[in-house]
């Protein structure tokens, strides 16, 4: 996925096995920096900050390609196995017509030798139908309630399978063209990622120390605003408690007076509105909901520090989509397989009320996926050449968080 760089050197966060983006991308291209023999010209040369916000955009594109490519994945695996089982079922019933054939044939002999019809095999093979056929032989009035049956097996069976070998042309056409996007989401991905190598290559060593620089600045506000947003969540979640309580004090006397006005048609017990900002659950389905994210987050915590590969689901490495998905279904609950999809598989609730286990979604592709586990950190499988990690939910800024879900 296109997302933020590893953590600078100096500071750690678990999972995080290179220090920066200096260290991580970079490193595999240091070689050809340190062996240049002259300094590369400084016209039209692009800034640092353009540098990463190019590379930035690769990565991200990447990303969007890659959930496109797992969307293609799933297709190409499911029109295979409908292809083998439409097969199957053409070759079965194929066998059926044949012994049906076999009998229609022995009906139309045995009415020969009763000289009720010629021997006319060529007829029967080549007419519209085995109905058509005996119909216009006249066989039909001497066919016993057996063969009859056996007629009309026959016809609804060539009928079936006449439509099973179009829905099994149809299901190949779709494989081959699933197959094709796949090639080509493949060839993307791997074009994006090449292209970013290739613009990394070109910084010098001075260049790839300052642009960590620049990448520890913006970590270091990104888990600022973490913290802010842990900050924000506590004071709401004390003011419900604060209402909670004081809901439950005065609820005798407001069921009394409910009692009274009872008479009267009228009510005095009314519901608390859910306070501004905050969704309204019931005490067992928080209690249901947090024991299913613990599972979750407990699988995610087990993969950290486990690589970064697009199109991975595990379990020795993953891409975003494919952690979250890991992660959900440890806690047995089944989760589709890529971003797009998973955004619609729960319930859409605000950032300031994030609980964990909540799946986080990134840019207006809803190109990528974090696991929430509170205090504004999640952890995530970032990009190519990087680590399932914790990190601050604004690891990218904060307008790019495109929304939050709650799955189960």
């Amino acid at each position: 996925m296109a997302h933020r760089k590893p953590r600078p050197a100096g500071r750690t966060r678990a999972g995080i096995r290179t220090p920066a983006l200096a260290t991580a991308a970079l490193t595999s291209v240091a070689l050809l920096s340190q062996t240049a023999t002259a300094a590369p010209s400084t016209d039209d040369k692009p800034s640092l900050e353009e540098v990463e916000k190019k590379v930035d955009d690769l990565y991200r594109q990447a990303g969007s390609a890659t959930e496109n490519y797992n969307a293609a994945k799933e297709r190409t695996t499911k029109q295979k196995k409908k292809v083998e089982t439409l097969l199957d079922d053409v070759a079965q019933r194929t066998d059926k017509l044949n012994e049906a054939r076999e009998q229609l044939g022995s009906f139309a002999a045995a009415q020969y030798r009763t000289g009720a019809a010629a021997p006319d095999g060529a007829s029967l093979l080549l007419a519209d139908s085995p109905q058509d056929y005996l119909d216009q032989t006249q066989l039909m009035d001497r066919l016993t309630d057996r063969q009859q049956g056996t007629v009309d097996a026959y016809v609804t069976q060539q009928a079936e399978a006449a439509e099973q070998r179009r829905q099994a042309t149809d299901s190949l056409d779709q494989l081959t063209e699933s197959q094709n996007a796949l090639k080509a989401g493949k060839a993307k991905v791997q074009a994006k990622l090449a292209e970013a190598r290739e613009l990394l290559s070109t910084l010098t060593a001075e260049e790839r120390t300052r642009l960590a620089a620049i990448e520890q600045r913006e970590q270091e506000e990104a888990e600022r605003k973490a913290r802010e947003l842990a900050r924000q969540q506590a004071a709401a979640q004390t003011t419900q408690e604060a209402q909670e309580a004081q809901g439950a004090t005065t609820a005798a006397p407001r069921e009394a007076t409910g009692t009274a006005q009872g008479a009267t048609g009228a009510t005095g017990a009314t519901q608390e509105e859910p306070s501004a900002g905050t969704e309204s659950t019931t005490p067992a389905e928080d209690s249901t909901y947090a024991s299913k994210a613990a599972k979750a987050l407990a699988f995610a915590r087990a993969q950290i520090g486990k690589p970064y590969v697009w199109g991975a689901t595990g379990p020795g490495s993953y891409d975003c989509s494919g952690l979250t998905q890991a992660a959900w279904k440890a806690a047995g609950v089944d989760l589709p397989r890529t971003t797009y999809e998973q955004v619609d598989a729960g319930t859409t609730v605000s950032l300031a009320n994030a609980r964990p286990g909540d799946l986080i979604f990134f840019y207006d592709n809803i190109g990528h996926v974090g696991l929430y586990i509170g205090n504004g950190m999640m952890i995530h499988a970032p990009k190519p050449g990087t680590y399932v990690r914790e990190e601050s939910v604004f690891y990218d800024g904060e307008s790019s968080i495109h929304s939050v879900v709650r799955p189960a």
